[in-house]
C-alpha cells in the first residue's frame, strides 16, 4: 500500500463537521480496500497504514481545534471507526484502541494533565498503544520519591509497536491491603522508545493480523509522579467518570465489528453481482435473481441496519455522560453499561452471522485465498472471544429482572 498519492490531505482543510469527518474515513478506506486481502496474508507490520491515519488527520479526530484536533465527540469516533473497519479491521481496531488511549487522560488524569496530553497529541499526531492486559498478573509500580517505576509483562499490547506513545497500567507496591484489596492502580503515557519497553513480534492469530498486538515486557520503565493520571501529591482523585474507559472501549469493540461485517456484506455483494454463478436448477440466469440470494442478503442487511441503529443511539447516550463527567453518577454509568453490553452482544452475534452466512450467496468459487472473504469472518471470530458475550447478556438480564446494575470491573 502507498500513501503517496494521499499526501494532499496535509494540504486540505481538515474537515469541519462531522459528516466530512466520516467521508475521510472513507477515503482512508478505499485506499485499505485496494490491498486488504494481500496485506492481511502478508501480516506485516502496518507502518504504512498508521501513516495513512497520521497523515488523513483521523488520528487528531478527538483532539482540541486549537492543537490541530478535530475537536469532534465519541459519537462521531465511533463512526470513522466503523468506515475504516468496513476496508481493514485490524486498523479499524488500531484506530478504535488508540481514541479509547487517547482519551484516557481526560478519564483518569487530572484537567491539567488531560489538556497537556491532548495538546501534545494533537500538535504531534502521536499514535497511541496501550499495556493494559487486566487477565494477567499486574505490573509493579514502586515509589522512588519523585518517580515511579514500572515492571512486569503483559501478554496483549495492542498497537504498541506502531505507536509514538504506550499507556501503562499497574498497581503501586505497598497498596493492596483489607481496605484495598485491588490496591491503588496507576496510568501513565510514556514514549514507547522508552528505555525498558520491549515489544515482542509474537502476535501470531488467526484473525486480527495486523494490530500488533503482541506480548510486551516492562523492565524499570521510569515516570515522574506528575504523569500519574490522577494523582495529587501521590493521592488518586476518585471520580465515577473514571470507570467509564469500559462501556467506551466496549463500544469501540461493537462498532468495529460491524464495520467489518458491512464490509464482509458489500464484499460479498460485490462478488454475487460480478462472479457468483445462478445455481443450475434454479432457473434464473443471474445469481442476483436466485430467491434464495435475495432473501439472504435482506435478511442480513435488515440485522445489520438494526445494530447499527442501536450502536448509534447507545453512542449518543453515551456522549452525555462524556460531556459532563463531573455529573457522573453511579446509576449513570451503570445503566449506560447496560445498553453497551446489550450492544456488544448484538453486534458479536449479527456480525459473526453475516460474515459466515456471505459464503451462501457467493459460491464455492469465493473461498479461494485470492478473493480474501475469509478475513471478515477471521477478524470476527478473533476479536469477538475477548471476553464471553454470555456476561454481557446477563448484566441486561439481571439488570431487567432485578434492576441490579453492573459493578465496575476490567470487563463490566
Amino acid at each position: 500500500m502507498s500513501t503517496a498519492a494521499h499526501t494532499d490531505w496535509q494540504h486540505r482543510p481538515a474537515p469541519a463537521t462531522s459528516d466530512a469527518w466520516v467521508d475521510r474515513a472513507a477515503e482512508v478506506a478505499a485506499v485499505l480496500a485496494t490491498d486488504a486481502a494481500a496485506r492481511d496474508r502478508a501480516g506485516a507490520t502496518p507502518y504504512d497504514e498508521v501513516q495513512l491515519l497520521k497523515d488523513s488527520g483521523l488520528v487528531t479526530l478527538l483532539g482540541p481545534v486549537e492543537h490541530g484536533g478535530g475537536g469532534q465527540d465519541w459519537p462521531t469516533a465511533y463512526r470513522v471507526v466503523r468506515e475504516v473497519s468496513k476496508a481493514d479491521g485490524s486498523i479499524g481496531q488500531l484506530l478504535g484502541y488508540h481514541y479509547l488511549w487517547n482519551w484516557a487522560a481526560r478519564l483518569v488524569g487530572t484537567r491539567e494533565q488531560w489538556e497537556h496530553v491532548e495538546a501534545e497529541a494533537a500538535r504531534n499526531r502521536w499514535f497511541f498503544g496501550g499495556a493494559v492486559n487486566p487477565r494477567d498478573n499486574d505490573v509493579a509500580v514502586r515509589d522512588e520519591g519523585d518517580t515511579l517505576t514500572f515492571t512486569g509483562r503483559k501478554s496483549f499490547s495492542t498497537g504498541s509497536r506502531v505507536s509514538d506513545v504506550t499507556v501503562l497500567e499497574g498497581v503501586l507496591e505497598g497498596s493492596v491491603g483489607p481496605d484495598n484489596p485491588e490496591g491503588d492502580h496507576v496510568f501513565a503515557i510514556v514514549p514507547s522508545d522508552s528505555a525498558g519497553l520491549t515489544f515482542h513480534d509474537d502476535w501470531d492469530n488467526i484473525g486480527q493480523r495486523l494490530t500488533e498486538s503482541g506480548s510486551v515486557t516492562i523492565d524499570g520503565v521510569r515516570v515522574p509522579w506528575s504523569a500519574a493520571a490522577g494523582y495529587v501529591d501521590k493521592s488518586f482523585q476518585r471520580r465515577v467518570y473514571n470507570t467509564l474507559n469500559v462501556p467506551t472501549i466496549q463500544l469501540v469493540f461493537a462498532h468495529f465489528y460491524l464495520g467489518i461485517a458491512a464490509g464482509a456484506l458489500e464484499t460479498a455483494g460485490t462478488y454475487t453481482r460480478t462472479k457468483a454463478r445462478s445455481w443450475l436448477h434454479g432457473g434464473h440466469e443471474r445469481a442476483v435473481d436466485e430467491p434464495y440470494v435475495i432473501d439472504t442478503y435482506g435478511d442480513l442487511t435488515a440485522k445489520l441496519w438494526a445494530a447499527e441503529a442501536l450502536a448509534d443511539q447507545v453512542a449518543e447516550e453515551g456522549w452525555a455522560l462524556h460531556s459532563d463527567p463531573d455529573a457522573v453518577t453511579e446509576r449513570d454509568r451503570g445503566e449506560h453499561e447496560v445498553r453497551v453490553a446489550a450492544v456488544k452482544a448484538r453486534a458479536t452475534d449479527v456480525a459473526l452471522e453475516v460474515a459466515n452466512r456471505i459464503f451462501e450467496v457467493t459460491g464455492a468459487r469465493s473461498t479461494a485465498t485470492a478473493e480474501g472473504l475469509d478475513r471478515f469472518w477471521r477478524n470476527i471470530r478473533t476479536h469477538t472471544l475477548h471476553d464471553p458475550v454470555a456476561y454481557k447478556r446477563r448484566e441486561v438480564g439481571r439488570f431487567v429482572l432485578t434492576g441490579e446494575l453492573p459493578q465496575p470491573t476490567w470487563y463490566s
